[in-house]
Protein backbone atom coordinates (compact mmCIF):
# COMPACT_ATOMS: atom_id res chain seq x y z
CA UNK A 1 0.00 0.00 0.00
CA UNK A 2 2.96 1.74 1.11
CA UNK A 3 4.58 1.79 -2.37
CA UNK A 4 1.20 2.76 -4.61
CA UNK A 5 0.67 5.71 -2.03
CA UNK A 6 4.30 6.28 -3.16
CA UNK A 7 4.20 5.77 -6.67
CA UNK A 8 0.92 8.30 -6.90
CA UNK A 9 3.09 10.97 -5.16
CA UNK A 10 5.84 10.68 -7.25
CA UNK A 11 3.28 10.91 -10.53
CA UNK A 12 1.43 13.79 -9.00
CA UNK A 13 4.92 15.88 -8.17
CA UNK A 14 5.87 15.23 -11.61
CA UNK A 15 2.87 16.73 -13.31
CA UNK A 16 4.34 19.99 -14.77
CA UNK A 17 2.81 23.34 -13.82
CA UNK A 18 0.71 25.65 -15.31
CA UNK A 19 3.78 27.87 -15.82
CA UNK A 20 5.81 25.36 -17.25
CA UNK A 21 3.01 23.87 -19.46
CA UNK A 22 2.99 27.54 -20.99
CA UNK A 23 6.76 27.62 -21.53
CA UNK A 24 8.15 27.07 -24.99
CA UNK A 25 11.34 25.68 -26.33
CA UNK A 26 13.67 27.19 -29.18
CA UNK A 27 16.88 25.72 -30.85
CA UNK A 28 20.07 27.55 -32.17
CA UNK A 29 23.69 27.11 -33.20
CA UNK A 30 25.77 29.45 -33.45
CA UNK A 31 29.07 28.25 -33.24
CA UNK A 32 31.07 27.49 -29.71
CA UNK A 33 28.01 27.06 -27.05
CA UNK A 34 30.17 28.64 -24.91
CA UNK A 35 29.43 31.98 -26.56
CA UNK A 36 25.94 31.21 -27.53
CA UNK A 37 24.33 30.94 -23.76
CA UNK A 38 25.31 34.45 -22.03
CA UNK A 39 23.38 36.73 -24.26
CA UNK A 40 19.85 34.24 -24.04
CA UNK A 41 20.49 33.69 -20.58
CA UNK A 42 20.36 37.67 -19.53
CA UNK A 43 17.13 38.06 -21.40
CA UNK A 44 14.15 38.94 -19.30
CA UNK A 45 11.21 35.75 -19.94
CA UNK A 46 14.12 33.29 -20.52
CA UNK A 47 13.65 30.77 -17.86
CA UNK A 48 17.11 28.54 -18.71
CA UNK A 49 19.58 27.68 -21.60
CA UNK A 50 21.08 24.53 -22.26
CA UNK A 51 24.23 23.60 -24.17
CA UNK A 52 24.14 20.81 -26.14
CA UNK A 53 24.18 18.87 -30.40
CA UNK A 54 21.75 19.28 -32.37
CA UNK A 55 20.54 17.98 -35.66
CA UNK A 56 22.75 14.95 -36.19
CA UNK A 57 21.72 10.87 -36.13
CA UNK A 58 24.30 9.62 -33.46
CA UNK A 59 22.63 9.11 -30.32
CA UNK A 60 24.16 10.54 -26.96
CA UNK A 61 27.16 11.24 -28.57
CA UNK A 62 30.29 12.69 -26.64
CA UNK A 63 31.75 16.26 -27.23
CA UNK A 64 35.00 14.50 -28.84
CA UNK A 65 32.43 12.64 -31.38
CA UNK A 66 30.50 16.20 -31.96
CA UNK A 67 33.78 17.94 -32.53
CA UNK A 68 35.11 15.23 -34.81
CA UNK A 69 32.62 16.40 -37.53
CA UNK A 70 31.59 12.48 -37.66
CA UNK A 71 28.32 12.63 -36.31
CA UNK A 72 25.77 15.27 -38.44
CA UNK A 73 25.62 17.32 -35.25
CA UNK A 74 26.12 20.94 -34.41
CA UNK A 75 26.96 22.83 -31.12
CA UNK A 76 23.23 24.57 -30.30
CA UNK A 77 21.39 25.93 -27.27
CA UNK A 78 18.16 25.05 -26.27
CA UNK A 79 16.25 28.11 -24.65
CA UNK A 80 12.96 27.97 -22.73
CA UNK A 81 11.29 30.31 -22.78
CA UNK A 82 8.03 32.11 -21.33
CA UNK A 83 6.52 33.62 -24.69
CA UNK A 84 4.20 36.09 -22.68
CA UNK A 85 7.08 37.31 -21.43
CA UNK A 86 9.53 37.44 -24.47
CA UNK A 87 8.67 36.54 -28.22
CA UNK A 88 10.29 34.16 -30.53
CA UNK A 89 10.89 37.06 -32.68
CA UNK A 90 12.78 38.79 -29.80
CA UNK A 91 15.01 35.41 -29.43
CA UNK A 92 15.03 35.69 -33.10
CA UNK A 93 16.91 38.95 -33.10
CA UNK A 94 19.28 37.92 -30.06
CA UNK A 95 20.28 34.90 -32.45
CA UNK A 96 21.14 37.18 -35.56
CA UNK A 97 23.40 39.47 -33.30
CA UNK A 98 25.84 36.64 -31.92
CA UNK A 99 26.77 35.20 -35.19
CA UNK A 100 28.30 35.62 -38.79
CA UNK A 101 25.21 34.10 -40.80
CA UNK A 102 27.21 34.80 -43.91
CA UNK A 103 30.27 31.62 -42.94
CA UNK A 104 29.31 28.64 -44.23
CA UNK A 105 32.65 26.56 -42.90
CA UNK A 106 31.67 27.50 -39.35
CA UNK A 107 31.86 30.71 -36.97
CA UNK A 108 35.02 32.94 -36.44
CA UNK A 109 38.36 30.79 -35.17
CA UNK A 110 35.87 27.32 -34.97
CA UNK A 111 36.00 25.65 -38.17
CA UNK A 112 34.01 22.58 -39.60
CA UNK A 113 30.27 21.71 -39.91
CA UNK A 114 29.60 21.01 -36.53
CA UNK A 115 30.59 25.18 -35.28
CA UNK A 116 28.48 26.18 -38.13
CA UNK A 117 24.94 28.34 -37.67
CA UNK A 118 21.52 26.64 -38.12
CA UNK A 119 17.88 27.72 -36.53
CA UNK A 120 15.88 24.55 -35.48
CA UNK A 121 12.09 24.88 -35.47
CA UNK A 122 9.73 23.05 -33.39
CA UNK A 123 6.45 24.45 -34.71
CA UNK A 124 4.84 25.95 -38.10
CA UNK A 125 4.99 29.57 -36.41
CA UNK A 126 8.32 29.54 -35.73
CA UNK A 127 9.46 28.01 -39.20
CA UNK A 128 7.39 30.65 -40.72
CA UNK A 129 8.95 33.75 -38.42
CA UNK A 130 12.04 32.45 -38.56
CA UNK A 131 11.75 32.26 -42.48
CA UNK A 132 10.56 36.23 -42.26
CA UNK A 133 13.73 37.04 -39.99
CA UNK A 134 15.77 35.85 -42.23
CA UNK A 135 14.53 37.45 -45.22
CA UNK A 136 14.86 40.82 -43.14
CA UNK A 137 18.05 40.51 -42.09
CA UNK A 138 19.41 39.80 -45.73
CA UNK A 139 17.53 42.49 -47.14
CA UNK A 140 18.48 44.61 -44.62
CA UNK A 141 22.45 45.14 -45.67
CA UNK A 142 24.09 44.46 -43.16
CA UNK A 143 26.00 41.66 -43.76
CA UNK A 144 28.23 41.39 -46.25
CA UNK A 145 27.11 38.66 -48.43
CA UNK A 146 24.66 35.76 -48.35
CA UNK A 147 23.57 34.34 -45.24
CA UNK A 148 23.99 30.67 -45.28
CA UNK A 149 22.08 29.84 -41.87
CA UNK A 150 19.38 27.66 -42.81
CA UNK A 151 16.13 26.83 -41.38
CA UNK A 152 15.73 23.32 -40.49
CA UNK A 153 13.32 21.27 -38.99
CA UNK A 154 13.95 20.35 -35.34
CA UNK A 155 14.92 16.46 -34.49
CA UNK A 156 16.37 16.11 -31.73
CA UNK A 157 18.87 17.67 -29.17
CA UNK A 158 21.43 16.25 -26.56
CA UNK A 159 22.63 17.90 -23.54
CA UNK A 160 26.46 18.47 -23.48
CA UNK A 161 28.18 17.02 -20.54
CA UNK A 162 28.21 19.30 -17.29
CA UNK A 163 31.47 20.94 -17.62
CA UNK A 164 30.38 22.48 -20.84
CA UNK A 165 26.79 23.81 -18.72
CA UNK A 166 27.24 27.95 -18.17
CA UNK A 167 30.96 27.53 -18.53
CA UNK A 168 31.80 31.25 -18.86
CA UNK A 169 30.64 31.51 -15.21
CA UNK A 170 32.30 28.08 -14.26
CA UNK A 171 35.73 29.31 -15.84
CA UNK A 172 35.51 33.13 -16.35
CA UNK A 173 39.21 33.47 -17.00
CA UNK A 174 39.62 30.74 -19.70
CA UNK A 175 36.57 31.97 -21.34
CA UNK A 176 36.84 35.32 -21.70
CA UNK A 177 40.63 34.77 -23.12
CA UNK A 178 38.84 32.32 -25.70
CA UNK A 179 36.02 34.88 -26.58
CA UNK A 180 38.57 37.62 -27.24
CA UNK A 181 40.61 35.77 -29.24
CA UNK A 182 37.73 33.94 -31.06
CA UNK A 183 37.33 37.39 -33.21
CA UNK A 184 33.34 36.79 -32.32
CA UNK A 185 33.11 40.48 -30.38
CA UNK A 186 35.37 42.13 -32.63
CA UNK A 187 32.50 41.34 -35.68
CA UNK A 188 29.75 41.62 -33.72
CA UNK A 189 30.94 45.06 -33.06
CA UNK A 190 31.91 46.06 -36.64
CA UNK A 191 28.43 45.03 -37.79
CA UNK A 192 25.89 45.77 -34.83
CA UNK A 193 27.75 48.57 -33.56
CA UNK A 194 25.32 50.83 -30.98
CA UNK A 195 22.26 48.23 -32.11
CA UNK A 196 24.81 45.00 -30.77
CA UNK A 197 23.06 44.64 -26.77
CA UNK A 198 18.88 43.73 -28.71
CA UNK A 199 16.57 45.00 -26.02
CA UNK A 200 13.47 42.42 -26.24
CA UNK A 201 10.38 44.36 -26.83
CA UNK A 202 7.90 43.49 -23.42
CA UNK A 203 4.67 42.34 -24.67
CA UNK A 204 2.84 44.98 -22.15
CA UNK A 205 -0.86 44.90 -21.98
CA UNK A 206 -1.13 47.57 -18.90
CA UNK A 207 -2.27 50.77 -19.62
CA UNK A 208 -0.43 53.26 -21.28
CA UNK A 209 -0.08 55.25 -18.17
CA UNK A 210 1.47 52.06 -16.97
CA UNK A 211 3.31 51.94 -19.58
CA UNK A 212 5.01 55.58 -19.48
CA UNK A 213 5.48 55.25 -15.86
CA UNK A 214 7.83 52.15 -16.66
CA UNK A 215 9.87 53.89 -19.54
CA UNK A 216 11.65 56.04 -16.46
CA UNK A 217 13.81 52.49 -15.20
CA UNK A 218 15.87 52.31 -18.40
CA UNK A 219 19.50 50.49 -19.26
CA UNK A 220 22.28 52.35 -20.35
CA UNK A 221 24.93 52.05 -22.64
CA UNK A 222 27.29 49.34 -21.35
CA UNK A 223 30.42 52.67 -22.05
CA UNK A 224 27.97 54.17 -19.62
CA UNK A 225 27.05 51.72 -17.01
CA UNK A 226 31.20 51.29 -16.60
CA UNK A 227 31.42 55.15 -16.17
CA UNK A 228 28.72 55.51 -14.02
CA UNK A 229 29.77 52.03 -11.66
CA UNK A 230 32.88 51.31 -9.37
CA UNK A 231 35.00 48.52 -10.27
CA UNK A 232 33.38 46.29 -7.76
CA UNK A 233 29.46 47.39 -9.10
CA UNK A 234 30.35 46.35 -12.66
CA UNK A 235 31.63 42.98 -11.74
CA UNK A 236 29.15 42.24 -9.61
CA UNK A 237 26.20 43.57 -11.86
CA UNK A 238 27.31 42.74 -15.40
CA UNK A 239 29.38 40.03 -14.63
CA UNK A 240 27.31 37.89 -11.68
CA UNK A 241 30.00 38.44 -9.42
CA UNK A 242 29.78 38.24 -5.42
CA UNK A 243 30.94 40.87 -2.76
CA UNK A 244 32.33 40.02 0.38
CA UNK A 245 29.77 38.98 3.37
CA UNK A 246 30.18 41.63 6.29
CA UNK A 247 32.02 43.90 4.15
CA UNK A 248 30.17 45.63 2.06
CA UNK A 249 27.57 48.61 2.36
CA UNK A 250 24.17 47.79 3.23
CA UNK A 251 24.53 44.50 5.12
CA UNK A 252 23.74 45.56 8.48
CA UNK A 253 21.86 48.94 7.49
CA UNK A 254 19.24 49.84 9.71
CA UNK A 255 17.80 53.13 8.49
CA UNK A 256 14.68 53.31 6.66
CA UNK A 257 13.58 53.72 2.85
CA UNK A 258 14.10 51.31 -0.26
CA UNK A 259 16.43 49.80 -2.28
CA UNK A 260 16.89 50.31 -6.08
CA UNK A 261 18.85 49.21 -8.89
CA UNK A 262 22.20 51.23 -9.12
CA UNK A 263 21.99 50.66 -12.84
CA UNK A 264 18.66 51.76 -13.55
CA UNK A 265 16.65 52.96 -10.37
CA UNK A 266 14.43 50.67 -10.90
CA UNK A 267 12.75 50.59 -7.11
CA UNK A 268 13.32 46.28 -5.88
CA UNK A 269 13.17 46.11 -1.95
CA UNK A 270 12.14 48.14 1.23
CA UNK A 271 14.09 48.37 4.05
CA UNK A 272 10.62 47.08 6.03
CA UNK A 273 11.01 43.52 4.72
CA UNK A 274 14.85 43.66 5.41
CA UNK A 275 16.16 41.35 8.25
CA UNK A 276 19.34 40.33 9.61
CA UNK A 277 20.02 36.52 8.24
CA UNK A 278 23.66 36.21 9.69
CA UNK A 279 24.58 35.74 5.91
CA UNK A 280 26.78 38.74 6.03
CA UNK A 281 24.89 40.27 2.78
CA UNK A 282 21.42 42.13 3.09
CA UNK A 283 18.51 40.06 2.86
CA UNK A 284 14.70 40.52 2.38
CA UNK A 285 11.72 38.35 2.20
CA UNK A 286 10.20 39.73 -0.56
CA UNK A 287 10.59 42.46 -3.18
CA UNK A 288 9.16 45.75 -3.02
CA UNK A 289 7.87 45.17 -6.83
CA UNK A 290 7.87 42.16 -7.81
CA UNK A 291 7.74 42.94 -11.24
CA UNK A 292 10.98 44.29 -11.32
CA UNK A 293 12.82 41.08 -9.74
CA UNK A 294 13.06 38.20 -12.42
CA UNK A 295 14.03 34.70 -11.12
CA UNK A 296 16.63 32.62 -13.65
CA UNK A 297 17.84 29.12 -12.69
CA UNK A 298 21.62 29.12 -11.95
CA UNK A 299 23.43 25.60 -12.06
CA UNK A 300 26.84 27.06 -11.58
CA UNK A 301 29.26 25.71 -8.31
CA UNK A 302 27.67 22.54 -8.91
CA UNK A 303 24.30 23.36 -7.11
CA UNK A 304 20.99 24.50 -8.28
CA UNK A 305 20.33 28.16 -7.32
CA UNK A 306 17.76 30.93 -8.30
CA UNK A 307 19.49 33.78 -9.56
CA UNK A 308 17.58 37.13 -9.37
CA UNK A 309 17.85 40.26 -11.53
CA UNK A 310 16.19 43.39 -12.10
CA UNK A 311 14.06 43.50 -14.70
CA UNK A 312 14.61 46.95 -16.78
CA UNK A 313 18.71 46.98 -16.07
CA UNK A 314 19.34 43.17 -16.00
CA UNK A 315 21.41 43.71 -13.15
CA UNK A 316 22.57 40.60 -11.14
CA UNK A 317 21.19 40.87 -7.90
CA UNK A 318 22.10 37.71 -6.12
CA UNK A 319 19.95 34.71 -4.87
CA UNK A 320 16.59 33.52 -3.58
CA UNK A 321 16.43 30.72 -1.26
CA UNK A 322 13.82 29.06 0.80
CA UNK A 323 14.82 29.61 4.38
CA UNK A 324 13.37 32.79 5.47
CA UNK A 325 11.41 34.35 7.66
CA UNK A 326 7.24 34.25 7.69
CA UNK A 327 5.00 35.01 5.96
CA UNK A 328 6.71 34.34 2.48
CA UNK A 329 9.25 31.65 4.20
CA UNK A 330 12.01 33.44 1.91
CA UNK A 331 15.31 35.05 1.36
CA UNK A 332 16.30 37.44 -0.98
CA UNK A 333 20.44 37.31 -0.73
CA UNK A 334 20.93 40.50 -2.97
CA UNK A 335 24.86 42.07 -3.28
CA UNK A 336 25.25 45.60 -1.99
CA UNK A 337 26.99 46.73 -4.88
CA UNK A 338 23.86 46.19 -7.17
CA UNK A 339 21.79 48.55 -4.78
CA UNK A 340 21.36 52.22 -4.24
CA UNK A 341 19.21 52.99 -1.07
CA UNK A 342 17.06 56.02 -0.66
CA UNK A 343 15.91 57.08 3.12
CA UNK A 344 12.19 57.59 3.33
CA UNK A 345 12.96 61.35 4.04
CA UNK A 346 14.28 61.80 0.54
CA UNK A 347 11.76 59.49 -1.42
CA UNK A 348 9.85 62.09 -3.08
CA UNK A 349 13.09 64.71 -3.66
CA UNK A 350 14.46 61.69 -5.48
CA UNK A 351 10.86 60.49 -7.30
CA UNK A 352 9.96 57.86 -5.58
CA UNK A 353 7.39 59.81 -3.58
CA UNK A 354 4.71 56.93 -4.07
CA UNK A 355 6.64 55.17 -1.41
CA UNK A 356 6.55 57.13 1.06
CA UNK A 357 3.24 56.02 2.60
CA UNK A 358 5.17 53.26 3.48
CA UNK A 359 6.79 54.60 6.58
CA UNK A 360 3.76 57.14 7.39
Amino acid sequence: MKTFIASILVAFLSIPSLAEKRHKKAVFAGGCFWCMEPPFEKADGVISVVSGYAGGKERNPTYKQVASGKTGHVEAVEVTFDPKKISYNDLLEIFWRQVDPTDSGGQFVDRGFQYTTAIFYTTPEQKKLSEASHSKMQQSGRFKGKIVTPIKPFTTFYRAENYHQNYYKKNTLKYKYYRYRSGRDQYIDKVWKENRNYRPQAMVTASSEKSNKLQKYKRPSIDKIKKILTPLQFKVTQKEGTERPFKNEFWDNKKEGIYVDIVSGEPLFSSKDKFQSGTGWPSFSKPLVAEHVIEKEDNTLFMKRTEVRSKFANSHLGHVFKDGPHPTGLRYCINSASLKFIPKEKLKEKGYGEFAVLFE
